[in-house]
Parts: structure tokens; C-alpha cells; sequence
């Protein structure tokens, strides 16, 4: 497969990046080291492209027709400058993606995708739009970047006459900044540690990123990669898709009965809402390890009499915490917190207790 590459790709080589293949992008994984990065996001102020995220419009008197047949969250309810989290369940069970929606206006909505899965997300939606909703995929008209940290919105307000202050979470507004007009201001982040997310016009991509950096000069701001951003959301309990959730984990499965509302008609609706009713086999779970080892993808969870309950689908050593953490499947018996179960860290059952999310919190 071709790589693809984000517009200020030549930008982040000069910084010194570390730049690997992710979800079909040339992507910074790092800048100078992992735990620095985390660090500075949880303290400071750091800087994430993540222009490799997709973007689709959908507008037109049947644009909230087809969001909500396609989508698990009810999008009625959504406000004029108000965003929602959102999942995109297939036909048998599993979810297609999670995402979010963006009501710009009436019949006027943005829908933000993972990378690695904006031909399938487009191929999936266009399937249901059998009504007319006018789509186009912007995904190579924008630069995405998150700004985030406790100093984010000190260094972002700098650059806008937009009151930053009032933009409530999981909210945004359109305005001007750093010079750019009609800039998403977005109070979303996938780091638990506050900020904004922005969306820019591509051709204003690197005058924005420079004035953000700029601006953040007195703060240390600096640019983070992924492997920061993976162990911030670890932190959070936040699901990557592909890994705490994909094709065969249910929404309820994934904690994500929060995000299904069976208040309308959307896809699967009816297996989903008799899960519910029933209950499931399995759940996702967050944990810290007591016993000292890093859980990684895929370590078998066991419980005390070594029984396979499950396995871990996100692991890392926690920056905050100094121990291991992690998001795994186990038996519903043993979703509960507080209940004891066991990493298998080559060959040796480790301990680790269910907690409740966020894992830091």
C-alpha cells in the first residue's frame, strides 16, 4: 500500500521526528522521548498532527436522516456548535468505527473518522444514504491539530478573538485564528488533560502550527507524537479502535452502552438493545497491575486458578502512575471492580486488580 503523507510531513522531519508507518500515514511516533512527551501534555502544553484523521461532510435536508440510522449515539439531540461521540455499528454485532459528529447548523454536519478506516467509514455511510444527504470527503482539505494540556487554552487564546473560556466540553465554534478564517475551535481532546482540537484549512496548516508554537514559547510548549498520545489515552481508559474495539466487539461489550440510544431506528439496533436487556459474556475492563510488568496487546488475563478469562488489548506502563495499566476483555463474572485477575507475562501470572476508568483519576 502507498504511504500517505499529512501536509507538514517535511515540518516534522526537520524537528527531529521519528517517523513511522501508522494507519497508512508517514506519522510521528515521537520527538524526543515517550515520557517526556507524556509528561508535558499532563503538565503543560504540547501539540499533536493529527491531520491524518478523516473528515466527511453531510449536509441537506436528509443530512440527520442519515446519521442517525448509521450511528449508535441520537444525534437529534445535538445543538447548533455541539459535538457527540458516536459509533458506527455493523450488521452483526461488531462496530464499523467510533467517531464523532460535529453540528456546524441545521443540516449541516462534520463527521471526524480514524485514518485508518476513512474508505470503509465512507464506503459503509454511502451504503445507507439512499435518501439524498450530500456528502464529500474533505479528508485532504484539513489539517487536524490537538492542542492539549492545562496551559492549552492560555497559549490558544492568544491567537483568537474567539472567549475560548466558553466554549463548553465537547463544544466548538468557528471563527478566526492565528489569521485563519473559519477555523473549528473544538473543546475534544483524546488525552484527558484539557485543550482544544482545530480544524484548519490545509493551506493555512503550517502558518497556524508555527503561530501556535509561537504563542506557547513562554509555556515550553512542544510537539508530541504518537506514542505520547497512546499512553495518555491509555491513562483515560479511552478505546483505540483496532484494538479495544473493531468488527466483533459489541458497543456494550466496549463500555460503550453509553454511546447507544434505543430512542430511534439505527443499525443492529435490535441485537444491540437485547444485549443490553441479557447482558453479555464478555466486557472491557481497565486495570492496574499490582504484581511489577507491563501488559501488552494480546497477554492472555487469567484468574487465580489460571483459568483463561480473556486477554488484554492495550497495555503500557503507566507515565503518571508508575506501574503497569491496561484495557483488556474478560468474563463478566470478573468485569466488576475490584476483582483480582492475572497477566500472563510470558509464562508468569501476574496480578492485577479491575479499576475504574479513568485509570489515573
Amino acid at each position: 500500500m502507498d504511504i500517505k503523507f499529512v501536509p507538514l510531513n517535511q515540518v516534522h522531519e526537520k524537528l527531529g521526528a521519528k517517523m513511522v508507518p501508522f494507519a497508512g500515514f508517514n506519522m510521528p511516533v515521537r520527538y524526543s522521548s515517550d515520557i517526556e512527551e507524556h509528561m508535558t501534555v499532563r503538565n503543560g502544553v504540547g501539540v499533536f498532527d493529527v491531520s491524518h484523521m478523516g473528515e466527511f461532510t453531510i449536509k441537506g435536508s436528509q443530512a440527520l436522516d442519515l446519521i442517525q440510522r448509521v450511528t449508535s449515539n441520537d444525534a437529534s439531540k445535538l445543538v447548533d456548535g455541539q459535538a457527540q461521540y458516536s459509533c458506527l455499528p455493523n450488521e452483526t454485532g461488531g462496530i464499523v468505527d467510533d467517531l464523532i459528529v460535529y453540528k456546524i447548523k441545521e443540516n449541516d454536519y462534520l463527521v471526524v473518522v480514524n485514518a485508518s478506516n476513512i474508505d470503509k467509514d465512507w464506503n459503509w455511510i454511502s451504503k445507507f444514504n439512499t435518501k439524498g444527504a450530500e456528502m464529500k470527503n474533505v479528508s485532504d482539505d484539513i489539517c487536524l491539530f490537538a492542542i492539549q494540556g492545562p496551559k492549552a487554552v492560555g497559549v490558544l487564546q492568544k491567537l483568537t478573538s474567539v472567549d475560548l473560556s466558553t466554549i463548553k466540553y465537547y463544544h466548538f465554534t468557528i471563527g478566526d485564528f492565528a489569521g485563519a478564517k473559519n477555523v473549528i475551535l473544538s473543546n475534544t481532546g483524546y488525552t484527558g488533560a484539557g485543550g482544544f482540537e482545530i480544524y484548519v484549512n490545509k493551506a493555512d496548516g503550517e502558518k497556524v502550527w508555527n503561530a501556535i508554537f509561537e504563542a506557547g514559547k513562554p509555556e515550553n510548549i512542544k510537539p508530541i507524537g504518537l506514542g505520547a498520545r497512546d499512553t495518555l489515552r491509555l491513562e483515560m481508559g479511552f478505546c483505540l479502535y483496532g484494538n479495544d474495539i473493531d468488527d466483533t466487539t459489541s458497543p456494550i461489550e466496549g463500555g460503550l452502552g453509553w454511546i447507544t440510544k434505543f430512542t430511534k431506528e439505527f443499525t443492529n439496533a435490535a441485537n444491540i438493545k437485547k444485549q443490553k436487556e441479557e447482558g453479555v459474556a464478555k466486557k472491557l475492563v481497565g486495570f492496574k497491575m499490582v504484581d511489577k510488568g507491563i501488559p501488552r496487546h494480546d497477554y492472555q488475563i487469567k484468574d487465580a486458578a489460571e483459568n483463561v478469562i480473556g486477554k488484554v488489548t492495550s497495555g503500557t506502563q503507566s507515565p503518571m502512575l508508575s506501574i503497569g495499566i491496561g484495557l483488556g476483555y474478560v468474563t463478566t463474572p470478573y468485569a466488576s471492580v475490584g476483582s483480582e485477575i492475572f497477566i500472563d507475562v510470558r509464562g508468569k501470572g501476574l496480578k492485577a486488580v479491575v479499576s475504574k476508568m479513568p485509570l489515573i483519576g
